[in-house]
């Protein structure tokens, strides 16, 4: 059985339980908080991050590369379409998301929801990065009703866990919600996918841990 390794705070951790939900495979979780020294976890993930998996082929680490695993693995149901270019975009559009996005937003999380400070170079540096990408991202994403089409897909898994951070996090350090502010409906969209079984889950999960968190 594949064992699932994180913690539920971390949206890339979601991201692959997202997934591994939605394919319907068994799995079980272990607790593993980032940045780890002991052995045990190093051996799977080198640099300490989270999410990895263990399975009883070995370890795996890096959320993309165990999506593309689990997609391979178990192929059904499908969360990548069958048509090599279709496929193709929906990756394109996690990179977009990851990369251009949550990666760049990410510099503000300190501020946002740790008690720590920006730079306001800093953040006229992510607020000028975003505004550009921002739209970007806006000329790839459907939203139609699916971020890729009118099918779920990985893409989807990736958009739902990181959307509401990028969000989030420039509307409290920033001042402002920049992707509502470049036209981007991520309220309607992760409302939407947040309906799903799979997807209340993992809420439930996180709201559970968070309020365990909160009592020690």
């Amino acid at each position: 059985m594949i064992t699932l390794c994180g913690f539920s705070l971390s949206n890339y951790y979601n991201k692959v339980k997202l997934a591994l939900l939605e394919k319907g495979i068994p799995f079980q979780e272990e607790l593993v908080m980032t940045k780890s020294k002991e052995e045990a976890v190093l051996s799977c993930t080198p640099l300490g991050k989270i999410p990895f998996i263990r399975t009883d082929k070995g370890a795996l680490c890096e959320s993309q590369a165990i999506m593309e695993y689990l997609e391979s693995a178990y192929p059904q149901p499908a969360l990548v379409p069958a048509d090599a270019f279709a496929a193709a975009k929906v990756r394109e559009l996690i990179t977009f998301i990851e990369l251009h996005l949550e990666l760049v937003a990410r510099d503000l999380y300190g501020q946002a929801f740790f008690g720590g400070t920006c730079s306001d170079a800093d953040k006229e540096r992510v607020r000028k990065q975003l505004d550009k990408t921002i739209p970007a991202f806006k000329r790839l994403a459907k939203f139609s009703p699916y971020i890729a089409g009118d099918s779920f897909t990985m893409a989807d898994c990736a958009a739902w866990v990181s959307l509401p951070l990028v969000a989030m996090a420039t509307k409290a350090v920033l001042g402002e919600d920049l992707l509502t502010a470049h036209g981007v409906d991520w309220k309607g969209y992760t409302k939407l996918i947040g309906e799903r079984p799979a997807a209340q889950k993992i809420t439930a999960d996180r709201k559970a841990d968070q309020e365990r968190m909160a009592r020690t």
